[in-house]
């Protein structure tokens, strides 16, 4: 059996994603999404939440058309693996931070939360599917055959 690295996350953009070209050419683009977790106190009865912030990277065609489509906000679906880093701060200390590279993305949300022009899903529910090995969009509802 081969070993699995993979998180899938629902979240929003917190800002605009960075769109660069690396120096053989490739695009990467990098940004963070925000994550919430929300329920209800038991002994209070109040609504509390709690927000993890992430941080992604893409490439290739996959970061130009998040560079191209995505925006601070939007809602999105992400499929990706974890990859952990090592740095040293401005004052010389040693940190490790998180990354999750993303594998594949889909937009989600109605015409009000869309960016640009965006593909947008189809009346029926269907979503829009983006990832490196089929760059072009894809619906979940062209897989099924009949």
């Amino acid at each position: 059996m081969s070993d699995l690295n993979k998180w899938l996350g629902i979240g929003r953009l917190g800002k605009d994603p960075e769109l660069k070209t690396m120096p053989n050419g490739n695009a990467v683009v990098n940004f963070t999404m925000a994550t919430s977790q929300k329920w209800k106190d038991k002994q209070s009865g109040e609504w509390q939440e709690k927000t993890q912030w992430h941080n992604l990277s893409a490439f290739g065609k996959l970061a130009e058309i998040i560079g191209q489509y995505l925006t601070k906000g939007k809602q999105v679906y992400i499929e990706g693996e974890l990859q952990y880093r090592k740095y040293t701060d401005k004052d010389g200390n040693e940190r490790w931070a998180t990354d999750i590279i993303v594998k594949e993305m889909k937009m989600l949300g109605g015409k009000n939360d869309a960016a640009g022009n965006a593909p947008q899903a189809q009346p029926g529910g269907s979503d829009v599917t983006f990832n490196n090995s089929n760059p072009k969009p894809t619906r979940f509802d062209d897989d099924i055959g009949f």
